[in-house]
């Protein structure tokens, strides 16, 4: 009797030893807390998307697919950019169409800007500043 009592205490401390170096090389099995609500580890930038910026993008995987949060977040960051690209080349398209202003087929200088000009050029780049603050935020207009 007191052999399988020996027997049973070697093999417990045997076990305890085998527990405790397998917990200190694997660790103890914690897990990173899951992220807050409403934010996301998928990454764009503010501005000035590249292919290679979507090439780059990934989502959180969900049971049924991808999170869907972050999916319409991305597409929505993607149409406004693409929305902001088409006005670009339309202003950039009437400019090249509009006619020479001096008569010698130069068209004007920076001395021909009217005031005009000056104004809807600072309203643009109050939104551009507005816009890149409220996106690096994570706001949405």
């Amino acid at each position: 009797m007191l052999t399988v009592l020996l027997y049973v205490l070697v093999m417990a401390g045997v076990a305890a030893v085998l527990f405790f170096v397998a917990s200190a090389v694997f660790g103890r099995g914690e897990t990173l807390a899951p992220l807050p609500p409403g934010t996301t580890v998928t990454v764009l930038p503010a501005t000035d998307v590249t292919g290679t910026d979507i090439r780059d993008l990934r989502f959180q995987q969900t049971v049924r697919g991808y999170k869907m949060s972050e999916v319409d977040w991305a597409l929505d960051r993607l149409a406004r950019e693409v929305d902001d690209l088409r006005v670009r080349l339309a202003d950039a398209e009437a400019r090249a169409e509009e006619p020479p202003v001096d008569g010698t087929g130069k068209g004007g200088g920076a001395e021909d800007v009217g005031a005009e000009d000056v104004g809807a050029a600072d309203v643009d780049g109050e939104n551009v500043a507005e816009r890149a603050s409220s996106e690096s935020t994570g706001e949405s207009r």
